[in-house]
């Protein structure tokens, strides 16, 4: 069983970010825990092209990738609600706790993942990054945005988005996954239009745009799903 691998290095490099972002978090620095939570999303793709790019395929590096991504998509994440929620005027105080329901909806997601074959290529519930790219968006929403950032700084709406997305995770929603057997514009349409999309917003709207996208992708998904049932 070959433990050190550079998959595995690499994934660990995805932990470390997310223990190192909760740490922040504590010392209230949330846009750096944002920053290193990105760094992670970067490694997290990294390891699996990596492991592609040199054939090495191994349970523990895919049990391995799990867990870091339960710390730094699942934990993180949640803390930083978590303080948001704390920082409020929320009554009663202890419903900032529920910020921790995405911590066990994440961990139930990505064990999931690891055992349900309906998931080689595409996935069925919201991914944990994508989840967690949004939430790491929020520190400069909060900050930057305005009528945004009033939205996000009333606790009742934070607790709202920790419901909905806890069950977007683990709800029986298939969602395409972007991953490419081949480039051609006939195979992959759907993922090309994505990817146009996402730049197009991220350009405009910059940070606003992710959870736009986020939006998009679960609306696109539904629209590739329905027509595939039809054929």
């Amino acid at each position: 069983m070959k433990l050190f691998t550079l998959p595995n290095f690499i994934t660990l490099g995805n932990l470390i970010c997310g223990c190192l972002g909760i740490i922040y978090v504590f010392e209230s620095n949330f846009a750096m825990a944002s920053y290193l939570m990105l760094a992670a999303l970067i490694l997290d793709f990294l390891d699996g092209f990596v492991a592609r790019l040199l054939k090495i395929s191994s349970e523990i590096g895919k049990q391995l990738d799990s867990l870091a991504d339960v710390v730094t998509f699942g934990v993180l994440p949640s803390f930083i609600i978590f303080r948001f929620l704390e920082n409020s005027n929320l009554e009663p105080p202890y419903l900032k706790y529920s910020a921790f329901i995405m911590v066990a909806a994440s961990a139930l997601r990505l064990a999931k993942f690891n055992i349900d074959t309906r998931q080689s290529s595409s996935f069925i519930g919201l991914p944990t990054p994508a989840n967690a790219m949004i939430v790491a968006t929020f520190p400069f929403l909060i900050n930057d945005y305005g009528i945004l950032g009033e939205l996000l700084n009333n606790p009742w709406v934070l607790i709202g988005y920790v419901l909905v997305f806890s069950f977007l995770l683990n709800a029986e929603l298939p969602l395409f996954a972007l991953k490419f057997k081949n480039y051609s514009w006939a195979d992959n349409k759907t993922k090309f239009i994505f990817l146009g999309t996402c730049v197009i917003l991220l350009f405009s709207l910059k940070l606003a745009a992710v959870p736009l996208i986020i939006l998009i992708y679960i609306l696109m998904s539904m629209a590739v799903m329905r027509k595939s049932r039809k054929k």
